[in-house]
């Protein structure tokens, strides 16, 4: 069977849960090799093999870490050309989907993103218009590149006993054309993952109001986020910003606070398991798609649901038994 080409993320020394979902779906298609940007330390090597790496390809330069993005397309092309994969697949996300967008130009081949599933073909199952519709798509020319959703996806081990062998790429000159000057060490997990996610939006006021939004959210465990107008009132940075053209999300949990719920909105976040929405207009069409609705002012309704769960988590729990 062919290589199927699968690029690792890892964090520190630990391997992402979208890198084994990856490896999940690439033993559909062909024999699985992660292509890990770095050296693989022993137990992220453990756990590629446990999910069913078969090679790893370590690709140790200064550019990996200074230019993440034009160095992994620079990988994923030098490795695509050699070994001409069966196919390459890329976690959704902001870098994930530039970088395969990237490697499909430069391989003159086809990418498919939003993708949720393979057979082998390999065809795919991708999820459009926001979750409203599956179609099943295959890649005509070229490689395969498939931006996977990687939420979607159930993480099945299969062990393997991975051989490691180191990649040399020639980066050109084009891949330090932008360098990185700051790297934002505090920077949370991305909204595409989360589980629980608070967002608000015109209805919350002002960057004052907003701040309900993120007390909220930490008060939940989850992630604070914004509609497209708190970002454009600059309340909220872009990356925090869920909309058809920011951040789709499919959290289990989705608080819509002051969101009137306009379609590139709703397109956004209708993947969420449960949708609950405050806003003051009972006309609003976020409610059209909530499972919980209240009308009424954020500002009066969102500091007595933060002392309530205070409330509930400082009084001692009974177990019985």
């Amino acid at each position: 069977m062919a290589e199927v080409l699968v690029l690792a993320e890892q964090g520190g020394t630990s391997v992402h849960r979208a890198t084994c979902a990856l490896l999940t779906l690439a033993r559909r298609l062909g024999v699985p090799a992660a292509v890990v940007g770095g050296s693989p330390d022993p137990a992220g090597t453990a756990v590629l093999g446990r999910f069913g790496a078969r090679t790893i390809y370590p690709v140790t330069a200064a550019e990996v870490d200074e230019h993440p993005v034009a160095a992994r397309v620079e990988m994923l092309v030098h490795l695509a050309r050699r070994n001409r994969p069966a196919a390459i697949l890329i976690a959704s996300g902001r870098d994930g989907l530039e970088i395969a967008g990237r490697v499909a130009v430069r391989l003159d081949s086809g990418l498919l993103s939003d993708v949720i599933d393979v057979t082998d073909g390999p065809v795919v199952v991708q999820s459009v218009q926001g979750g409203a519709y599956r179609v099943e798509s295959s890649v005509v020319r070229g490689i395969p590149i498939l931006a996977v959703r990687t939420e979607y996806v159930t993480v099945v081990p299969a062990p393997a006993k991975p051989r490691v062998s180191p990649v040399r790429v020639p980066f050109p000159d084009r891949v330090r054309a932008v360098r990185m000057i700051a790297r934002d060490r505090t920077r949370p997990r991305e909204l595409s993952t989360a589980a629980v996610i608070v967002a608000g939006g015109r209805g919350v006021g002002s960057r004052a109001g907003f701040e309900l939004v993120r007390q909220l959210a930490a008060a939940l465990d989850g992630l604070p986020a914004g509609s497209h107008a708190a970002a454009e009132q600059g309340w909220c940075p872009p990356e925090m910003q869920v909309d058809q053209v920011g951040t789709i999300v499919h959290p289990s949990l989705y608080l819509a606070l002051g969101i009137s719920g306009s379609m590139r909105h709703r397109t956004a976040m209708r993947g969420a398991a449960t949708i609950v929405a405050i806003d003051s207009d009972p006309q609003a069409p976020i409610f059209q798609l909530s499972d919980l609705g209240g009308v009424g002012d954020v500002h009066k309704v969102v500091p007595e649901l933060i002392a309530e769960i205070e409330r509930r988590r400082a009084q001692p729990r009974i177990v019985e038994g």
